[in-house]
């Protein structure tokens, strides 16, 4: 964007300029009818690894091989969800590199005028730092909401990276404390490994926030951790937004990411998650976050699995659409 200090070109090399699946293309300023809007988020200047992730919406959208014929039915339930919610894509915002708050306001800028629009955003990341500007402007229209997490990390910490206040292990702290979501909002689901530290932990329950380690998983089954987080962040709320970080998903199954943590979530199960939250919540926005396809497996695995959450994610929203409109 010339002239603003930031950048000499509109798009950066990194971003991307494919449609998600072939749905049409469309502008910030003209939605139209859509129901559901795509945004590309290509930012990983919160990374604390290994970087990449600014080139995960790129990769995202070439994973898949839909979009020749503009028909795409889900094999299990014959619906197109790209057409039955009029999925557009508005292609990646232009984020100057380096620049954390400026690309923050950026992309809260992006998903509030989607969201005012009465649009559902679906952000491509990038890393999680960008969930604190979505959730930060879905809170802005929408009020409260539940915040349904599925991450190998908790992205609670306190402290900063390179004295920057934001980072991809800071978001739902952030939100937090900002007042932008209250803690008790918040579940999240897979986690793993070896951090947040025993402090940050007691913080998290102080808050109300509900985690779910992939332990509990094993012992009790997804699907019964899964009913219980979404009925005690729903509780009271009939809106919820959900963020997804590849990275939940165990690395010997999704290698390109910037953080990888062993032991996670089986592609299916995911999958069918998605499409049962989409399904049963009223969703008013999500993010796919954290695919660095620079450490992806071969067949671009990780990307194609990213490509497929987006797509399970909207199936079940259709077949929400499709449920409600039949009443």
């Amino acid at each position: 964007m010339k002239g603003d200090g930031f950048a000499t070109s509109e798009i950066a090399a990194f971003a991307s300029r494919a449609s998600f699946s072939g749905v049409p293309a469309a502008t910030l300023e003209s939605l139209g009818e859509a129901g559901v809007v795509v945004v590309g988020a290509p930012f990983d200047w919160g990374t604390s690894f290994r970087p990449g992730a600014r080139f995960g919406p790129k990769a995202i959208r070439e994973a898949g091989y839909l979009g020749f014929d503009g028909y795409r039915p889900h094999l299990t339930t014959g619906i197109d969800s790209l057409s039955v919610l009029n999925v557009v894509d508005v292609g990646d915002l232009n984020l100057p590199p380096g620049y954390m708050d400026e690309s923050l306001e950026r992309i809260s800028a992006a998903v509030n005028t989607i969201a005012a629009a009465q649009k559902v955003p679906i952000v491509l990341g990038g890393d999680h730092t960008i969930t604190f500007a979505n959730a930060r402007a879905i809170a802005e229209v929408h009020g409260e909401f539940a915040l349904i997490h599925f991450d190998a990390h908790a992205d609670t910490g306190a402290g900063t990276l390179g004295g920057m206040p934001h980072s991809h292990g800071t978001p739902m702290r952030k939100l937090i404390e900002e007042g932008h979501v209250a803690g008790r909002r918040f579940v999240q689901i897979g986690l793993r490994g070896y951090w947040p530290e025993p402090e940050t932990v007691a913080w998290m329950a102080e808050q109300g926030m509900r985690s779910y380690l992939m332990t509990d998983i094993v012992d009790r089954g997804l699907n019964t951790v899964v009913d219980e987080a979404v009925a005690y962040a729903t509780d009271g709320v009939d809106k919820a937004f959900i963020s997804v970080d590849i990275d939940v998903v165990d690395p010997g199954l999704a290698p390109g990411t910037g953080t990888p943590e062993p032991g996670g979530l089986l592609p299916r199960e995911i999958m069918d998650t998605l499409r049962r939250l989409g399904r049963e919540l009223n969703v008013i926005g999500a993010d796919v976050v954290e695919v660095s396809p620079a450490y992806d497996g071969p067949g671009d695995v990780t990307a194609l699995l990213a490509n497929r959450l987006v797509l399970e994610i909207l199936n079940g929203m259709a077949e929400r659409r499709v449920r409600e409109q039949k009443l």
